[in-house]
């Protein structure tokens, strides 16, 4: 009985003996900051440009005429300039627009053979400037010449050489940029536009078609203006005796005479 007291007694001291370490130990916990709803960010519109087959076959002539027909680091470069120039608002609003501008692009550019070997690789480099791809040293220029040649301009800020070209940025003293900056490729969209043109009502005939038009030759048929040959005279011909003899009617007259339909009494 009384080892079963002094148990108990022992119990009840533990158990006084840890509530009081509890009590000593235990902090409140801090209260629970609330849970801000994140919010979501809008994606800024971009800015769209259309385009349609003559106005990828006007980049794809720029790009290659203008880089000596050299390899995709040419085409892209080239490609790039067509591009800043197309966005920056300063020039035509359709490619083939700004590649058809007198005295800006290589002579011809618009009515000379693209060799069908190169047309591989150029498509592709084509689509990849269609799809947002730019040359990463291009960056704002808009303007190039033959790599080597020199200019007494101060405003010429060079940064890049591809295809056999220098490209450059026009900028003041300052390091501004005289011209409107171009947008940057993640900002701009390109719409293909089907069975429409872009290009200017001047250029139209000036890009060869697909399949060439056949030139009909010359009739060799004598016309109406030269000398007709002679006709042999009639020879009579006495009817037999007996036979009857047909009378022909008068002709009618032209206006009177019914035509086809759709064939106006004028002419057709």
């Amino acid at each position: 009985m009384r080892a079963e007291i002094s148990f108990g007694k022992s119990l009840v001291g533990i158990l006084f003996v840890g509530l009081a370490a509890a009590s000593c130990t235990t902090t409140p916990k801090p209260a629970t900051a609330p849970v801000k709803a994140k919010s979501k960010q809008v994606q800024p519109a971009k800015v769209t440009f259309n385009y349609t087959t003559k106005d990828r076959d006007c980049l794809k002539r720029a790009m290659y005429f203008e880089s000596q027909h050299s390899d995709e680091d040419g085409y892209l470069a080239v490609g790039s300039v067509v591009m800043n120039r197309l966005t920056s608002g300063a020039y035509a609003d359709s490619i083939c627009g700004i590649v058809a501008q007198k005295k800006q692009f290589a002579p011809g550019v618009m009515t000379r053979e693209v060799k069908p070997q190169a047309e591989p690789e150029l498509a592709t480099a084509a689509d990849a400037i269609l799809k947002g791809e730019r040359h990463p040293a291009v960056k704002d220029a808009m303007f190039f010449h033959t790599a080597g040649l020199k200019f007494p301009y101060n405003n010429m800020h060079y940064v890049t050489v591809a295809g056999g070209n220098a490209f450059y940025e026009k900028r003041d003293e300052d390091g501004t940029l005289e011209t409107p900056p171009p947008l940057p490729s993640y900002e701009v969209a390109m719409n293909y536009v089907p069975g429409e043109s872009m290009l200017p009502p001047q250029f139209e005939v000036l890009i060869p078609s697909d399949v060439p038009v056949p030139i009909p030759s010359p009739d060799p048929a004598p016309t109406a203006s030269t000398n007709p040959l002679p006709i042999p005279a009639a020879t009579a011909i006495e009817p037999e005796p007996g036979t009857p003899i047909a009378i022909p009617t008068p002709r009618p007259a032209y206006d009177s005479v019914m035509l086809r339909p759709g064939i106006s009494a004028n002419g057709g």
